[in-house]
């Protein structure tokens, strides 16, 4: 991937609840970006479509796409795979689009060791009670999971924070406030000098 490229590249990453998805589908209507559309082996969500949220498949294809070098990043998340198809983002950088990658700070660190030139932004919750709601309205958890995926998100931040990578930070506390900076972050950080 060349420096250009690299550029053109944009990890938005935090935990689960934070607002990252919501964050990412304004920032792509206001900035002409494309989505990467990751690989799970989870089920998908309700209102969640294949194809255009997650590219949805079984656990024996994904592991064939690791072993056959497919991801630029992978992980596997509460017993479930994630990770982003190298071919769909390279040809859409070597068009000369920004892309958007919406992913967890470990595949985040993983692209970095990659593309260190890409733009790296960790979304934040305001808070840990705010977190936990957001989890719980979803609806799709239970107590015990939410309290995993707080106890995770707690983690996650801490990791990236200390990683270095991160040099953009936006808490959610105000989606539109939220969705400005971040379109404000790729603006600036992914125009060529």
């Amino acid at each position: 991937m060349s420096p250009a490229e690299q550029r053109r590249l944009v990890v938005v990453t935090g935990p689960s609840g934070a607002g990252k998805s919501s964050i990412v589908r304004q920032v792509l209507s206001r900035t002409g970006a494309v989505f990467s559309v990751s690989a799970t082996t989870r089920r998908p969500r309700p209102g969640e479509v294949d194809g255009r949220d997650y590219s949805f498949v079984d656990r024996p294809t994904f592991e064939k796409m690791i072993a056959e070098g497919e991801f630029l990043e992978w992980a596997e998340v509460f017993g479930n795979y994630y990770g982003t198809p190298t071919a769909a983002a390279r040809r859409a950088l070597a068009e000369g689009k920004t892309v958007i990658l919406e992913i967890d700070v470990q595949g985040g660190l993983q692209v970095h060791r990659k593309a260190p030139g890409a733009t790296f932004v960790l979304v934040r919750p305001p808070s840990e009670a705010e977190l936990k709601r957001r989890l719980a309205g979803r609806g799709t958890e239970s107590a015990e999971m939410i309290e995993r995926r707080v106890d995770r998100a707690r983690d996650e931040i801490r990791a990236a924070e200390g990683s270095g990578v991160y040099t953009n930070s936006v808490v959610n506390d105000d989606l539109a406030a939220a969705v400005q900076r971040v379109v404000a972050i790729i603006k600036q950080e992914t125009t060529e000098e």
